[in-house]
């Protein structure tokens, strides 16, 4: 079954690796295969990754993206969810888990949820 995307004018979104924006008007794109996938709206920006749930997303993020399941990408994902453990070590261990059995896009959908419950960080 294929994969639906339904983009807005000028959304930008990732395809194993590549960039690709769609044009000025409303488009539909099928994926018939496997791809690594990820729209803008899900795409963190290295700045962004500024507590222990975001560094999580975002290091789990770069291995889906690189299609990397092991490497220096992999260490600096257990780096980070060793850092989001005392935090939050349920969700640490249930990502620790997705990352090491490869469900790299169903780490990176729970940690998305994550976010979403976590407080915004006060900036002094």
């Amino acid at each position: 079954m294929p994969l639906k995307l339904s983009l807005k004018p000028g959304e930008t979104f990732i395809v194993n690796g590549a960039v690709v924006r769609n044009g000025d008007r409303r488009g539909v794109l099928l994926l018939e295969n496997r791809a690594r996938v990820l729209r803008e709206k899900d795409i963190m920006q290295p700045e962004e990754a500024d507590t222990p749930v975001k560094r999580a997303y975002f290091s789990i993020m770069q291995m889906y993206l690189l299609g990397e399941s092991e490497g220096p990408q992999y260490d600096e994902t257990c780096a980070a969810l060793a850092d989001l453990a005392p935090e939050q070590p349920a969700l640490a261990v249930t990502l620790s888990r997705e990352v090491a059995c490869g469900n790299l896009y169903k780490a990176l959908s729970r940690c998305r949820r994550a976010l979403t419950l976590e407080p915004e960080p006060v900036h002094a």
